[in-house]
């Protein structure tokens, strides 16, 4: 009984893996159901979700540690991000909120640093672990040390702020109260504690400091190139050669993360994703505290009649604040809100890092969607089967169901061997018992039109004489030319209502549209789509059924010698007169005794005279 029902809470877990996206995020294990209310017991960060998850459950896991995590995992939930050092932030964050059983690291309590630009007189930069929004304004924080270190060597060599910790003041400097350090005398520093730089000049240079870790970095990296360029041309190579090393630093800065904004402090995030039929939404919500991501969950909703993301959104924000006990007064929404809260105002950002957040809650949302979307489709195959079918029937208008749908290609070589094949796909599957292959009969030359006509033609004829069901939809390899000369043949010649749609390929024959109508018109289909994809494999599949017949043809072809065309000698006599004379130049050399003592005295007459071109001879 316990071995049952730990295999099936692992297929549970298993089957939630399996539909994980591969993408950077952070992961959580729950001791228990979410909607029993389990606790975190471990939190993780990955490069790839899905990968990273998975590693979990292999057989071959030998880690104690590991083993005794799994056994206690009773559901799985995950945040996706824009990248690993997202992951890695969030993942920190969390660790810090819930303090998970199975967690070692990062524990505590000590975070990422972050670098400061103080409100002194004359402003100081440098890195803090410690947040104190009346200190100065925070950038960060930076999860790589290097990052920041290299970020802060380009503000000191740039813009030269002090490093000296004396609180200075215009009085002290009228009075003289200070002395030039020995930062000053080796040209760190302007020297503003002595006069030599004026508070004005400082405090733009502070404001271009400022916007370097903003991550706008042309002024720095103007400023950097030109005096690399200057020590080049005075041949201080050397010194060139570091400046090129931090001017190609400056291209990959790496700006402050959308996950943890100090200028943040607690902020609700909802955003609504609607499913392919408008019966369900996703709700995603995410809460900041202190600058910090500290829940994300999605919500699934059904939709009443004609109810919009409006009416459903302000039903479902009194619910989700009220389960996690929010009291957030700032909520960020995706769209005007014309309802009111009594506790709460909208917001609706349009940059920055509140618009960063907004982003990062529909991409959630959006995930979740997919999510669930396999998930249906594994546990019942037919439902995705008929989705896709309905998707299809309503971008072409058609008034049945696809089910059954056909597609045409030719296969020849400068006209030679020239072949054609048809697939079958019935409900969204190849039904390849359903394929046909085709040799072209009365085309002569390298002519793809005409010779398609021949095998629509051919095709359809059969299928009305022998009553056979017809396809609910045409597909052409090709574009508005082949889907003409088709309904030339179906529409005209034969008076058959069979709707025809053509894929056509881009210069670099890639398949980019998907055609429909006459005179044809382009059909607004994604290519990225899962009916995109689809309709792709069939057009590649028909490709590879024609081709694959078009070879074993000209195989065929290569292979034939003068003894195919002899009556009488089957495939037993050649194989036997080729293993003993090696080859047909050999055999017609051979008088017909020599013939007769391998496949018997008529047989071998037949050979001589078919070979020799002679009539029949009583040749010894």
């Amino acid at each position: 009984m316990i071995k049952e029902k730990n295999e099936k809470r692992l297929e549970r877990l298993k089957n939630i893996v399996l539909n994980m996206p591969e993408k950077p995020g952070s992961y959580q294990y729950y001791d228990d159901l979410r909607e029993n209310g389990g606790t975190i017991i471990y939190v993780g960060k990955a490069k790839n979700l899905k990968r990273r998850v998975s590693s979990y459950f292999h057989k071959e896991v030998d880690r104690f540690k590991t083993k005794v995590l799994v056994s206690k995992i009773k559901d799985i939930s995950y945040t996706v991000v824009n990248t690993e050092e997202d992951a890695l932030l969030l993942e920190n964050a969390l660790i810090k909120k819930y303090n998970p059983r199975y967690n070692v690291l990062l524990k505590d309590g000590k975070t990422y640093p972050s670098i400061i630009v103080t409100n002194e007189f004359f402003p100081r930069i440098f890195k803090t672990r410690h947040i104190n929004k009346r200190v100065g304004t925070y950038f960060g924080p930076y999860p790589h040390i290097s990052s920041m270190y290299n970020v802060l060597a380009l503000i000191q060599k740039a813009f030269k702020p002090r490093r000296c910790r004396q609180p200075i003041t215009q009085e002290g400097i009228d009075m003289g109260k200070y002395r030039p350090c020995l930062e000053y005398h080796i040209h760190n520093c302007e020297g503003c504690c002595v006069g030599k730089q004026s508070r004005e000049d400082y405090l733009e240079n502070i404001r271009q400091a400022k916007e370097v870790l903003k991550g706008n970095t042309r002024e720095l990296s103007e400023w950097v190139y030109k005096r690399m360029m200057a020590n080049a041309e005075l041949m201080k190579f050397e010194e060139a050669e570091r400046l090129k090393e931090r001017y190609l630093l400056l291209q990959d800065f790496v700006s402050k993360s959308e996950v943890v904004s100090h200028t943040i402090n607690d902020v609700d995030v909802f955003t609504i994703t609607d499913d392919d039929n408008k019966k369900n939404a996703y709700v995603n919500y995410i809460h900041v505290k202190n600058g910090t991501i500290n829940q994300s969950f999605t919500y699934e909703y059904k939709r009443k009649l004609d109810e919009s993301d409006e009416d459903l959104l302000i039903q479902a924000i009194p619910e989700i604040r009220e389960r996690f006990g929010s009291k957030s007064k700032e909520i960020i929404v995706p769209f005007q809100m014309e309802w009111k809260l009594r506790d709460a105002e909208f917001f609706i950002p349009q940059r920055g890092d509140k618009k960063h957040l907004l982003e990062l809650s529909e991409m959630n949302g959006k995930q979740y969607k997919f999510d669930r979307l396999k998930q249906t489709d594994k546990l019942n195959p037919e439902q995705k089967q008929t989705r896709l079918m309905k998707e299809l029937q309503e971008k072409l208008h058609l008034e049945k169901l696809p089910y059954q749908i056909e597609c045409f290609d030719n296969s020849n070589i400068s006209g030679t061997d020239a072949v054609a094949g048809c697939i079958v796909y019935k409900g969204m599957k190849p039904s390849r018992k359903d394929y046909r292959k085709y040799n072209i009969k009365t085309v002569v030359g390298p002519d793809d039109y005409a010779s398609m006509q021949e095998v629509v033609r051919r095709r359809y004829t059969r299928m009305i004489n022998e009553h056979a069901t017809l396809p609910d939809l045409i597909i052409t390899d090709g574009g508005k030319g082949q889907m003409d000369i088709v309904r030339e043949v179906v529409e005209d010649e034969l008076h058959l209502h069979i709707p025809i749609a053509g894929l056509a390929k881009d210069d670099r024959h890639r398949t980019n549209e998907l055609l429909f109508g006459f005179p044809a018109q382009v059909i607004g289909l994604k290519t990225d789509s899962e009916l995109f994809h689809v309709l792709t494999q069939i057009q590649d599949e028909v490709h590879r059924f024609a081709i694959t017949f078009h070879r074993d043809k000209r195989s065929k072809h290569a292979l034939h010698s003068a003894l195919d065309d002899i009556k009488g000698i089957g495939p037993k006599s050649k194989e036997a007169l080729l293993k003993a004379f090696k080859s047909v130049k050999y055999i017609k050399g051979a008088s017909i005794d020599q013939l007769a003592t391998i496949i018997g005295k008529d047989k071998a007459q037949k050979v001589y005279d078919a070979l020799n071109q002679q009539e029949p001879s009583n040749k010894q």
